[in-house]
């Protein structure tokens, strides 16, 4: 990774009043410009602020019970270009598993290895607080996935119809899973 690309963009950890504090300013618009760029994370188009700033203090609430992690990723000027968030899972049978999700670069940052160091930072993290594997989901065909196996992602399989685009089209969705530590 270049040092410019690490000079450019700082990917932070957020608390849940950090999250929640951003959930308007920062974090809000960048789902939006996620679900304008026609990615599938969970909303339809057009996404209401109001109703992308309630998901992210949502988000918050889950940060501050210990449940989601979020790191954001500031780039010139500091707007927040990048996030990525953690969700441990909650059945006790499942201490060592989480689930990325949210994984979101805005399109003017795209193309510079962000969403890559997001993953990754997600990724250590994890490892770090004990789990050992990590699952996600993701549109078939999106630009994602050669993101996600490009890390060593494994595909797991494919749901025909699961989710829809913002634009209401049924879509397929794969999911991949990575084992952590050697596990």
């Amino acid at each position: 990774m270049s040092d410019a690309l690490r000079t450019e963009y700082r990917i932070e950890p957020l608390t849940a009043q950090q999250v929640h504090d951003g959930a308007a300013e920062g974090l809000a618009p960048l789902l939006r410009d996620a679900v304008e760029g026609g990615a599938s994370v969970g909303f339809l188009a057009p996404l209401d602020p109001a109703e992308a700033a309630a998901w992210w203090r949502d988000a918050a609430e889950q940060t501050a019970r210990g449940v989601r992690s979020v790191w954001a990723a500031y780039g010139p000027g500091g707007a927040v270009s990048g996030v990525i968030t953690l969700v441990r899972a909650a059945m006790p049978n499942q201490p060592h598993r989480g689930d990325i999700a949210k994984l979101l670069v805005h399109r003017d940052a795209r193309g510079r290895g962000l969403g890559s160091r997001l993953l990754a930072t997600a990724e250590e993290a994890a490892a770090a607080g004990g789990l050992t594997l990590l699952v996600l989901d993701t549109e078939t065909g999106s630009a994602a996935e050669a993101l996600y196996r490009k890390a060593g992602w494994i595909r797991a399989g494919t749901i025909p119809h699961y989710a829809l685009t913002p634009t209401g089209t049924p879509h397929a969705t794969t999911y991949y899973y990575k084992v952590l530590g050697g596990a």
